[in-house]
């Protein structure tokens, strides 16, 4: 997925449009309000938000993914590509990988804040989930209906009724976590999904065996 206005005023308004529908919302009903400026949102406090990673933080390789539960293009690279990585380079050791999200709309804000919600141990298994079943719990595009289909995953997850409403109407936190988005994809220029940083150098989608590539060089570097 490409989008030039990933950032500013786009990137949170186009989140904050149109309301909040969780389990307990009626459709149209505006649960909270995200709006604000790209301004605003560089004052916010993020500095609660944990970074969600795997592997090994001493590695040589550090690899970034930058990706929206909503983007079709990630969904492909997470079957295609990222479980295979997964299994060479992250399972042994080799690198060292960031999953940062990205919010073109408000559905992939609150799957993020889903897989949050169950803790770190539990974000990467809820987010195969979503990628799996992208196209069945977006199905439809009704916010009511989408959010019913979230909190299933999470009930599926292991949580609570209780702890998913908590999470999902948590305003405070949506907004930190749309600013930090925000820092994160300026500071790293950003303006596809999925996009990567293999050590600090940003590059696009790519097949496994190019990426397989670009890891043993640096791998390799003394």
């Amino acid at each position: 997925m490409n989008r030039r206005a990933l950032l500013g005023a786009v990137g949170v308004a186009a989140i904050a449009g149109g309301g909040w529908y969780f389990s307990r919302a009626k459709p149209g009903q505006t649960n909270f309000d995200l709006s604000a400026s790209a301004e605003d949102a560089a004052d916010i406090d993020t500095s609660m938000i944990p970074e969600m990673t795997l592997g090994n933080p001493d590695a040589k390789v550090t690899v970034t993914e930058y990706a929206s539960f909503t983007c079709p293009h990630c969904r492909d690279f997470h079957d295609l590509v990222f479980k295979k990585l997964r299994k060479n380079y992250i399972d042994t050791g080799k690198i060292h990988f960031i999953y940062r999200e990205v919010y073109f709309d408000r559905f992939g804000l609150w799957g993020a804040m889903l897989a949050r919600c169950g803790g770190g141990l539990r974000y990467f298994g809820i987010a195969d989930i979503l990628y799996d079943t992208q196209t069945e719990w977006l199905a439809g595009g009704d916010p009511a209906k989408i959010a019913a289909n979230l909190k299933k995953i999470g009930l599926q997850a292991g949580m609570t009724s209780e702890e998913i409403d908590t999470c999902m109407n948590d305003a405070d936190g949506a907004r930190a976590l749309v600013a930090l988005y925000q820092k994160n994809a300026a500071a790293d220029g950003i303006d596809s999904t999925p996009s990567f940083l293999i050590n600090g150098k940003k590059y696009s989608n790519m097949a496994y065996d190019e990426f397989s590539k670009l890891i043993d060089a640096e791998l390799a570097k003394s």
